[in-house]
């Protein structure tokens, strides 16, 4: 029905998230998610709703459809805006690009950067489990 729908030219909002949420639950591993496709969507849903946030998960999805460095130009971009200081998804998201791309001591900075944001204890403690890592792959 959605893809029927957006074949017919809902392109509203809510149809745009409502297509990317049945990409990612089509897919049973992240790897076999149509990373590309949700790109575009995110393109797509970015210019019916032009924030800051959805920007942010548009840099998450080209990263991984494009690579990290894709992802961190977008990032870059956010970060220069300023719109998002404060939120710790921006440098979380940042510090696993990095991450990915074995930038160790600046993933390390991202994490710590995050870890000073989150206010919940769940994400606080994955971030940790990151920053570990990171510390332990810039030893070896």
């Amino acid at each position: 029905m959605l893809e029927a729908a957006l074949r017919d030219g809902a392109k509203s909002e809510y149809a745009l998230q409502a297509a990317i949420a049945a990409l990612h639950a089509r897919a049973g591993r992240a790897e076999d998610t149509d990373w590309m496709q949700i790109s575009r969507l995110y393109v797509a849903l970015l210019q019916k709703q032009p924030t800051s946030v959805v920007q942010l998960n548009l840099a998450a999805a080209v990263a991984m459809a494009e690579g990290p460095a894709k992802g961190l130009a977008i990032i870059d971009e956010l970060e220069a805006k300023g719109d998002l200081a404060g939120y710790h998804l921006l440098p979380a998201a940042k510090a696993d690009l990095l991450r990915r791309e074995g930038r160790w001591v600046e993933a390390a900075d991202a994490y710590r950067q995050a870890l000073a944001l989150v206010t919940n204890d769940p994400e606080r403690r994955y971030l940790a489990r990151r920053l570990e890592e990171v510390e332990q792959a810039r030893i070896k």
